[in-house]
């Protein structure tokens, strides 16, 4: 596949080009494009000088569903392959969240792989909200060295009563088992951990940090900017190394919470490193909201769709593509060391996003196919039912 013409951000601008896709690759960039093969069957597509970015790259999504915590009826349905494509994202990373009873680790690898088969990159983290985690084969260490899938542990809760409230010394066993996993298998070997509202906030954190030698990137909290203050302490996290993790909620007016976007631009107006934030969308979550006595007293449900929107609103405020950008693919990448992704360079995965004028997903190819073509949807999953 051939594409002419386009203006790329990767993530840092690079001006007009064109690219040659071949076996899931990028397999060649320039400016000058020279005459091919008449025995190649290319097929080409110009983009007519529209923005070409690495696919997104969304690292906390519910595949399986998520939800459950008013009732079996509140557990929301499994994530549909058109949902991240008309997004504009080419890799997930599935997790379990409060539900890891009623759905569990084989369920939710069978769906990665089914997400593969159709065209997706994905992954998993092994575990879920609660410890001791739920795990195949019977250690999160056994998990990400034998299961390719599994490359990190997560979503560990903490700070919110839907957590088993685990102990520091539980904490620093789980975030040693993942280090020395990725350590022998060159995986993310991270600890995902999902912050609630709860007043201790990130002090397990700084306490494993204090009282251990596994080095900051192990630990990945996400949801920082549910609460203000929750943020600033996430901040003083990332300067010791941390990646920190915003999450693309809805956000009303006079709440005490950032939206991903203010999040973003508060993170890196503060001089934090640049490459330790990420965003994801918590898709297929619910999204609740609890009386004082724990009730659920409404909830809404996370969508792939809110990180194309995040972006868009960060490039209407006049924030440069290639600031806003690295949250969304270069940033994660390297965190979950998915080497060939987050970019667009030769030899990397030909996962790529072309926005229109308006900031739409007009083009998306995921492995050097094209999903989503003049923004209409190409590739469905297996029982999407058509438009």
């Amino acid at each position: 596949m051939l594409l002419r013409n386009a203006l790329v951000y990767a993530p840092e601008p690079l001006g007009h080009q064109h690219l040659l896709l071949g076996g899931g690759r990028i397999l060649w960039m320039g400016v000058e494009l020279a005459d091919l093969p008449s025995a190649l069957s290319v097929e080409t597509i110009d983009l007519e000088g529209r923005r070409l970015l690495p696919g997104l790259i969304d690292a906390h999504v519910h595949v399986t569903g998520g939800g459950g915590e008013a009732g079996f009826r509140t557990r929301v349905p499994p994530q549909v392959l058109s949902r991240f494509t008309r997004a504009g994202i080419t890799t997930v990373v599935g997790l379990l969240g409060t539900d890891d009873v009623a759905r569990g680790p084989q369920d939710l690898l069978a769906t990665v792989y089914a997400l593969r088969e159709e065209g997706l990159s994905a992954f998993a983290f092994s575990g879920g909200y609660h410890v001791p985690p739920r795990t195949l084969t019977g250690s999160v260490r056994g998990d990400l060295v034998f299961i390719e899938a599994l490359i990190g542990l997560g979503e560990v809760a903490i700070s919110d009563h839907r957590s088993s409230q685990p102990t520091l010394d539980e904490l620093l066993r789980l975030a040693a088992d993942a280090h020395v996993a990725g350590l022998m298998t060159g995986k993310a070997g991270i600890v995902h951990l999902h912050l609630g509202d709860g007043p201790r906030g990130l002090e397990l954190v700084r306490q494993a940090l204090a009282q251990s030698e596994l080095p900051p990137r192990v630990f990945q909290p996400t949801h920082v900017n549910r609460r203000k203050a929750l943020f600033d302490e996430a901040l003083a996290l990332a300067a010791q190394g941390c990646t920190v993790d915003l999450t693309a909620f809805p956000v009303e007016q006079g709440e005490d919470a950032w939206s991903a976007a203010d999040g973003l631009l508060r993170y890196l107006d503060s001089g934090a490193p640049a490459g330790h934030i990420t965003i994801s969308s918590d898709a297929g979550g619910c999204l609740p909201v609890f009386d004082g006595d724990g009730h659920v007293c409404r909830m809404g449900v996370g969508e792939s769709g809110a990180l194309l929107e995040t972006l868009n609103e960060l490039l209407h405020r006049g924030v440069p593509l290639e600031r806003a950008l690295p949250a969304f693919t270069s940033n994660p990448a390297r965190l979950l060391r998915l080497a060939a992704k987050g970019r667009i360079a030769v030899d990397a995965d030909a996962d790529l996003l072309v926005l229109d004028a308006a900031g739409a997903a007009h083009h998306v190819i995921a492995g050097g196919i094209v999903h989503l073509r003049h923004g209409g949807i190409e590739r469905r999953g297996m029982f999407e039912p058509a438009d």
